[in-house]
């Protein structure tokens, strides 16, 4: 995963725990980035309906939604990122060795399945569970 899921799950659980908005400066402040990082996320989290915006001095990011409702799944999908990246493909797809020519096909396929078993597990991941585990609250 790239650090712009992590900071979209720690924006979220942000929100939701303030349930006010919060402008893209102390929204960078508590996740330990930029702000214009912090925009770029959120506004692809504003486009998958994760997160509303206001505008004015007293604006920013909101997160309204009912925290139980929201999986980490959803967030891995909102910001367009895979659970388990394939950067590199070792081999070369047009060399007479079958190991070497078949090599990345069979990495992308394992690599496929582990991307799809980490969605489910965290499509069982809610942002009230996060919650749940820095504040101790259940309900």
């Amino acid at each position: 995963m790239t650090g712009e899921f992590t900071i979209a799950v720690h924006a979220l659980v942000y929100l939701n725990h303030k349930r006010e908005y919060v402008n893209s400066e102390a929204l960078a402040v508590n996740v330990c980035t930029n702000p214009a990082r912090i925009r770029k996320i959120m506004a692809k989290l504003k486009k998958a309906g994760l997160a509303v915006t206001k505008e004015g001095a007293d604006g920013g990011y909101a997160f309204t939604l009912d925290p139980g409702a929201v999986d980490l799944r959803t967030v891995l999908e909102a910001v367009g990122d895979r659970a388990v990246p394939l950067a590199w493909r070792s081999g070369d797809p047009c060399a007479e060795c079958l190991v070497s020519s078949g090599m990345a096909g069979i990495m992308d396929g394992i690599t496929d399945e582990m991307d799809e078993a980490c969605r489910e597990k965290l499509a069982a991941i809610t942002i009230k569970d996060i919650n749940e585990k820095i504040f101790g609250e259940k309900g």
